[in-house]
């Protein structure tokens, strides 16, 4: 069941990590088009992404995980297990703004579409929040896959 587990667990951040580094990326580069078609079709299929891959992926990691350490025998107060939540709670911080202001940057571009106008103001401030946003989430995953695997010692 341990090994299992594990698995699921792993194949889970891989999710987490590869769909969110991957929507990033796409989001990024419509935006570097500066065409609000491009800008919202991306953005429907990355909020598309994020329901569909990156939210299951998120119920399935403290699930997997908090039955690992109980199977493992690991202690919740071991510190670099309470540094891996914490930065689980931190990413998760991150990423719901992230969502919305990607929903909303979508609705933007698509309005902005229709009206065959350039992208509003609102939504340059939307991505750069949202860009923003998603280093710290970032350096924050690569964190924690080290803790992960290296278990360190604090």
């Amino acid at each position: 069941m341990y090994l299992i587990l594990k698995l699921v667990h792993i194949l889970s951040a891989t999710v987490l990590f590869g769909t969110g580094l991957g929507t990033a990326f796409s989001m990024w580069r419509a935006h570097s088009s500066a065409d609000p078609h491009v800008i919202a079709v991306v953005a429907r299929n990355v909020a598309l992404a994020d329901w569909w891959f990156t939210t299951p992926a998120a119920i399935v990691q403290p699930l997997t995980g908090f039955a690992l350490v109980h199977l493992a025998g690991f202690s919740l107060s071991s510190p670099w297990l309470v540094l891996t939540l914490a930065l689980y709670v931190f990413i998760g911080a991150c990423w719901i703004p992230v969502v919305w202001l990607q929903l909303r940057m979508r609705d933007l571009a698509r309005e902005a579409a229709a009206a065959s106008q350039p992208l509003s103001p609102l939504y340059h401030r939307y991505f750069r929040i949202w860009f923003v946003l998603g280093w710290p989430a970032f350096i924050s995953v690569l964190l924690l896959f080290g803790l992960m695997v290296l278990k360190p010692a604090l």
